[in-house]
């Protein structure tokens, strides 16, 4: 499990970006795959996300995820929901303790979010679509909503597809630049031509920071080349696999340390 400075030793709040290291499950979701939108054993991931949910002192119902979109909603939660009552979002926020945000990736950005002084906490799953549709600042405006201020909030970025491994299409770039030319700064020429490296954990920080926040600290694991401690949504394209399995990045109000 990662753990970044920016959320490091705040009383009352853990956190942690897990890898895929010691799980149950086998095959392409060997280690700690929490995805149940993935084929596999689905046991085997209900005993992943309990051994999650363990590792913060909690019961493995206090772990709460949702059915992940790449949109820009973000829902607050002040009870735990079972798996199947999912709401579709990609981010959450909570004032209460005793839960525990989960945020699903294989590649996309996972982003946590904690203000101390007001005891609220919350996680996003920041894709490019939900990164430029404006997840980030949803996630703010719901803790702000409940009393958050922004300039007492931390922000931790894990582990996600790094820019050297993203590479994207002459199409994508256009899209970008259409919706802010700006955007070009995130943007690397490619190995190949006509193609192009896209700084995803990069344009995520910009967004955070032009949204006020100033302590933020970013993972730099890269998703895609370290097979060992990651799954990659990309990968298993690249390699025509089936399926893939997902790791968990969670943020809790515990009180008990990360």
């Amino acid at each position: 499990m990662i753990t970044l400075p920016a959320l490091a030793d705040l009383p009352g709040i853990s956190h942690g970006f897990f890898t895929r290291a010691g799980g149950v499950s086998g095959g392409l979701y060997a280690g700690l795959n929490c995805g149940l939108g993935s084929a596999d054993d689905r046991d085997h991931v209900t005993i992943n996300r309990h051994r999650v949910a363990e590792r913060f002192g909690l019961a493995p119902a206090a772990l709460v995820t949702v059915h992940q979109i790449h949109s820009a909603a973000a829902v607050v939660v002040s009870e735990p929901w079972p798996h199947h009552e999912n709401p579709q979002a990609d981010a959450l926020v909570t004032a209460t303790p005793g839960i525990a945000l989960g945020i699903l990736t294989a590649d996309c950005v996972p982003v946590l979010f904690a203000d101390p002084a007001a005891g609220i906490i919350g996680a996003a799953h920041a894709g490019w679509k939900g990164a430029t549709g404006g997840v980030l600042e949803a996630t703010i405006a719901r803790m702000t909503e409940h009393g958050a201020t922004t300039a007492n909030l931390a922000v931790a970025i894990g582990p996600a597809i790094q820019q050297a491994s993203y590479e994207v299409g002459a199409e994508f770039v256009d899209r970008l630049l259409t919706l802010d030319t700006g955007h070009a700064a995130f943007i690397a020429p490619g190995t190949r031509d006509g193609h192009f490296q896209f700084d995803l954990p990069g344009f995520v920080e910009a967004r955070l920071r032009a949204a006020g926040i100033k302590r933020i600290s970013r993972a730099t694991d890269d998703t895609l080349s370290d097979e060992t401690r990651f799954f990659s949504f990309r990968r298993t394209t690249l390699r025509g696999e089936p399926d893939y399995g997902r790791q968990i990045s969670v943020i809790a109000l515990t009180g008990v340390a990360s």
